[in-house]
């Protein structure tokens, strides 16, 4: 979107000269003239997405499909980690963990896993 800027910026003028001068030969008025010039760069920036393949919708769907995805994986550890008391999930939890976690139902003290997991997904964004 960002390499597009440019041309958009270099039709948008010449358009603009184009309508104003279409404008005065029919005698539009000034709105009428915005109308058409408008309507004409939405078609001109239309037809840039579909040749260069970049809509700008195709931007944002990363972000509408991780955040569902997100919250779903978040709420069921939650649930998993302090289940019903007695639960075997649970158990298996609370004697699952490696290295410095070896609870994985207490809190990390540490907080090595925290910053580490926001120092990937902060990297996956950047990347």
């Amino acid at each position: 979107l960002e390499n597009l800027q440019p041309e958009i910026k270099t039709l948008a003028e010449r358009l603009r000269y184009e309508v104003s001068v279409r404008g005065k030969q029919l005698g539009w008025s000034e709105k009428v003239a915005r109308f058409h010039f408008k309507k004409n760069l939405r078609r001109i920036v239309t037809e840039l997405y579909v040749r260069d393949n970049c809509h700008p919708f195709k931007a944002t769907l990363l972000v509408w499909v991780q955040i569902p995805m997100w919250v779903c994986v978040s709420l069921a550890l939650r649930n998993c980690s302090i289940g019903a008391a007695g639960s075997e999930v649970q158990e298996q939890f609370s004697t699952g963990g490696t290295l410095w976690f070896r609870d994985l139902t207490a809190p990390d003290s540490t907080w090595i896993l925290p910053v580490s997991l926001g120092l990937v997904n902060l990297l996956i964004v950047e990347v």
